[in-house]
């Protein structure tokens, strides 16, 4: 029996993140070996997807030039890390992923964005972080231009100054971005907050009372998990998991709010989208566990869904 063709698309996306070029490539093949030989249905979409693949990697293999930053977007939301020179982004970065970056203790340590992919409650979501903003960053000072063009396409921004640091430097990039004419969902991330006491965080949130200000440290994991709770709250987006022969698929859909039935019921497959009969529900939306509703019901965040021929 071949893997169902839903758990398939699943698991190649997996195969595929964070994989770019001849890599990405290699591994799309290995899973076109892998799939089935059927000539119509859904696995012969994941083949035409998996091809289309092929060519798309070539394509931005072939468009990248050596003075492009353009982040290639991956995850569910793209959300950038903000602020000025050595405050704590990479290390910060590195806490919530797998990457490896160059940190030091001195200012423009990282000179271009770095991607990386964090896992938040089973939903992956890309954090990007964007070398130190400067006074003038708008007149392309310290190539401030290329950076805030970078910030034009997140979702959101969390906005990251030393817990101990100068306000001031904040409040100057926080300037920049409005001079661009930026405007995000953002929070202020107070770093290094175990080498702070609370008056000096009380200090930062009188300075920028419009944002909400979060203590967070690399060294203490609960400050970390904070931390992603408030980045998913930037994403503005649902968690619905999927369930099946009384089995819930671990990893959620993250969608957007209003998302109903038919939407999940879609994203499975354009056919079944087309074609189910309703759906059962657990979870926040319910009004009792497994209840059966309709195409137009309105899932909510915690939901669990199961789609019904």
């Amino acid at each position: 029996m071949p893997m169902p063709h839903r758990t398939f698309a699943q698991v190649a996306k997996r195969r595929l993140t964070g994989k770019e070029g001849r890599e990405r490539v290699r591994e799309v093949n290995a899973l076109l070996a892998e799939l089935p030989d059927y000539r119509n249905g859904p696995y012969a979409d994941l083949r035409k997807w998996l091809q289309a693949e092929i060519e798309d990697t070539r394509v931005r293999a072939n468009a990248v030039h050596r003075d492009s930053i353009a982040v290639r977007r991956e995850g569910a939301a793209q959300i950038a890390l903000v602020g000025p020179p050595n405050v704590g982004k990479s290390s910060l970065l590195q806490a919530l992923s797998e990457i490896q970056i160059k940190t030091g203790d001195y200012p423009f340590t990282t000179l271009r964005p770095v991607p990386a992919l964090t896992r938040i409650g089973g939903v992956l979501v890309q954090l990007v972080e964007i070398p130190g903003l400067i006074g003038g960053a708008t007149d392309d000072r310290g190539g401030g231009r290329a950076l805030l063009g970078v910030l034009r396409s997140v979702d959101a921004i969390v906005y990251c100054c030393r817990a101990g640091g100068d306000p001031a430097e904040l409040a100057t990039v926080l300037d920049e971005v409005a001079k661009a004419g930026i405007d995000k969902p953002s929070i202020l991330a107070a770093t290094r907050a175990d080498e702070a006491d609370p008056a000096v965080i009380a200090r930062l949130a009188d300075a920028f009372p419009a944002m909400t200000v979060l203590r967070v440290s690399v060294l203490d994991e609960s400050s970390l998990d904070a931390f992603r709770s408030a980045v998913w709250e930037l994403t503005g987006l649902i968690r619905v998991r999927l369930r099946k022969d009384g089995t819930v698929d671990p990893d959620p859909l993250a969608l957007e709010p209003g998302a109903t039935v038919a939407d999940v019921a879609d994203w499975v497959h354009h056919d079944l989208g087309a074609s189910f009969s309703g759906a059962r529900v657990w979870g926040p939306s319910a009004r009792f566990d497994g209840q059966r509703v309709g195409r137009e019901h309105v899932v909510l965040d915690g939901d669990v869904v199961e789609i019904l021929p």
